[in-house]
């Protein structure tokens, strides 16, 4: 189970919580209407919820509602702003910098590239923005947690600079850092490696013939699987819908039993 997911017990929980919450903020709250928000919230670290209750116990003044606790969550999330969110990007499209950067900067600047090349730097920031808050949204809407990741540049000098900074910003795990700055120590990047690289960081580089016939191949694999992958999705997909129904009485059967616990110890 990754970090993103919490069982049963815990989104019973965290409907409990939920109602807890509710309670201290003056409003009564339906088992039930509590069950389906934890189960609407389960995709989120649990730490991330019960900070975004507490916040929300907190700042909110009226009645608590998904909105509130999502959008705290969200701001918790670890992306970065737009400005900070551009200004990595304008790092990012020089080919000698290695920057550490979010999905969302590394596809907002895909699009905004072409004005940014034209020379209309302004422009080119606007449909940054406009790119990256969409795809912020979008993922934020997923409970798709930040992704981090290193595009190596040209000068080895900067390397590790931009390594060991993201390492002291917590946006790399500390052993992520070790590993990539020990494979820089023992080969430098070549042309070849940077396209090699590219089918992770989408970063375009021009491999030599033989690496860009071999890289063809690859990304035919890599199709292939995305399709098995997405047609497993789909019946994994069906699959659960019909165990919602169950789940949910389940769940709400064990919030009344906390919440029960609760008064009884209370």
């Amino acid at each position: 189970m990754s970090t993103s997911e919490m069982n049963d017990v815990q989104v019973a929980g965290l409907a409990a919580a939920i109602c807890a919450t509710a309670e201290a903020m003056g409003q009564d709250m339906n088992p039930s209407t509590a069950a389906l928000m934890a189960e609407d919230l389960c995709a989120y670290p649990v730490d991330a919820v019960k900070g975004a209750l507490k916040a929300c116990r907190n700042e909110v003044r009226g009645k608590l509602v998904m909105a509130d606790i999502q959008a705290r969550i969200q701001l918790k999330d670890g992306r970065p702003g737009k400005d900070e969110a551009w200004a990595i990007a304008v790092m990012a499209n020089d080919e000698f910098e290695t920057v550490v950067m979010t999905d969302e900067i590394q596809l907002a600047l895909t699009a905004a590239r072409p004005v940014l090349e034209s020379g209309d730097k302004i422009g080119a920031r606007m449909t940054f923005i406009n790119a990256y808050e969409r795809f912020v949204l979008h993922a934020r809407e997923a409970a798709k947690p930040v992704n981090w990741h290193v595009s190596i540049g040209y000068d080895a000098n900067r390397r590790a600079i931009a390594i060991e900074k993201a390492v002291q910003m917590q946006r790399i795990p500390h052993e992520h850092g070790q590993k990539y700055l020990a494979d820089l120590r023992i080969a430098p990047v070549t042309e070849d490696g940077r396209a090699l690289a590219g089918l992770i960081t989408g970063t375009v580089t021009r491999p030599s013939p033989d690496v860009s016939e071999r890289l063809q191949g690859v990304k035919k694999s890599m199709l292939a699987v995305r399709k098995a992958n997405a047609d497993r999705k789909q019946q994994i997909r069906e699959e659960a819908e019909q165990q919602f129904a169950e789940r949910r009485a389940e769940l709400m059967r064990q919030v009344e039993q906390l919440q029960s616990q609760g008064a009884t110890h209370g």
